[in-house]
């Protein structure tokens, strides 16, 4: 498995229509981090994602075409829980979205994120939660799980 260059994809299938659901990932701080930093629902903007003292990274919106797809290319990163801190930088996190019948395919790809690299079993089961969970929640109860200020704080609070 050390040359599987297959990069992390998972899948949701929701009734939502396809520009409910690109609202939504674009809404960041509702299903990943009430933490984020920056814009996140334009081409071209930059926004910071940071959790604890376990991952920060700055990601730059390079495609947005609305209601079909956003890209975010990571500009820098630092995974504190591998050996290679810089394993993200340069790889791409894709969400595309297509009408399946009467329902809405969700696809989020991140280009890069393949299991030959370390990070891969904790940063995949990481995006595993907050798509397949926290995303899809929040499309469709309008509600997502985002790490909360709250949880940020009190990791601070006990550095």
């Amino acid at each position: 498995m050390k040359n599987d260059q297959r990069n992390y994809t998972t899948t949701v299938l929701v009734d939502q229509t396809p520009e409910e659901v690109f609202d939504a990932v674009n809404n960041v701080r509702g299903w990943w981090s009430e933490e984020v930093e920056g814009r996140t629902n334009e081409l071209g903007a930059e926004f910071i994602f940071h959790y604890k003292d376990v991952h920060r990274s700055t990601q730059k919106i390079t495609e947005f075409v609305p209601g079909r797809k956003v890209v975010w290319h990571v500009t820098k990163s630092r995974i504190n829980f591998v050996q290679d801190k810089s394993e993200w930088d340069g790889t791409d996190v894709v969400f595309e979205t297509n009408r399946k019948g009467d329902k809405t395919e969700l696809r989020f790809t991140h280009r890069g994120l393949v299991p030959a690299i370390e990070c891969y079993g904790g940063c995949s089961g990481a995006w595993g939660y907050f798509i397949n969970e926290s995303l899809r929640d929040l499309i469709t109860t309008g509600k997502g799980k985002p790490e909360t200020k709250e949880e940020e704080a009190m990791a601070t609070a006990t550095r």
